[in-house]
């Protein structure tokens, strides 16, 4: 099996897990969701000691995506060679596109709108430190919401579909769907398993089995 390592680094006010996966024999992998506080995910990188292949979004929400376009230019810099920007599903471009000014009603400096080089679509796979995971469109928290899950590795990163004893907001107008979001969850991630583990956006991981007996908005 491969030695995958995965680091969770808080950032932006909104504590948002920006999350550094890399394998630990090649020295190679991604950051997903880089909300902002590119400094803090470049110092982690170098105490990690590894190679960025590509930057990963689950949705296009400023604290996961805000800090996409400065890490890209940063990483490129550094390493001489393109760092694409994969994700999420293209229903999120107008969030993606709407970051700085958003970053701005909330006072919110260095944030910038993201351009992804790769939508994703269901069905698709992305690499993550050498490993194929599926791309799964869970819409309802946003309506291009994407999650990574690898049943061979049985662990996913879902971003903000999903919590330990919560679920994503969908009061967000007027794309927030409640409705859709649980379709997500119940018809797409608990059907691989309970011992599925799972990186969220805020807060600790859990696994899909113990969602689906403990989490309230799941009964």
């Amino acid at each position: 099996m491969p030695k995958l390592q995965a680091a969770q680094i808080p950032v932006t006010p909104f504590q948002q897990n920006c999350a550094l996966i890399w394998d630990a024999e090649t020295r190679r992998g991604v950051v997903i969701d880089p909300g902002g506080d590119v400094p803090r995910i470049l110092a982690a990188l170098d105490r990690a000691g590894c190679t960025v292949e590509r930057i990963l979004l689950t949705h296009g929400h400023l604290d996961h995506a805000g800090g996409a376009a400065e890490l890209k230019a940063a990483l490129e810099a550094r390493q001489g060679a393109p760092v694409p920007i994969e994700g999420p599903h293209r229903a999120d471009e107008f969030l993606l596109s709407g970051i700085a000014a958003q970053a701005a009603q909330y006072g919110i400096e260095g944030m910038a709108d993201a351009t992804p080089d790769r939508w994703l679509e269901e069905g698709e796979m992305v690499s993550i430190a050498g490993q194929d995971f599926a791309v799964l469109h869970c819409p309802g928290h946003s309506p291009g919401s994407v999650v990574f899950a690898s049943t061979a590795l049985g662990f996913a990163v879902v971003g903000d579909v999903l919590f330990r004893g919560s679920i994503g907001r969908t009061d967000f107008q007027p794309y927030g769907d409640h409705d859709a979001l649980i379709a997500s969850i119940t018809g797409k991630l608990l059907p691989l398993g309970d011992g599925m583990r799972f990186l969220c956006g805020h807060g600790p991981g859990s696994t899909f089995g113990e969602e689906r007996l403990g989490n309230p908005f799941l009964r």
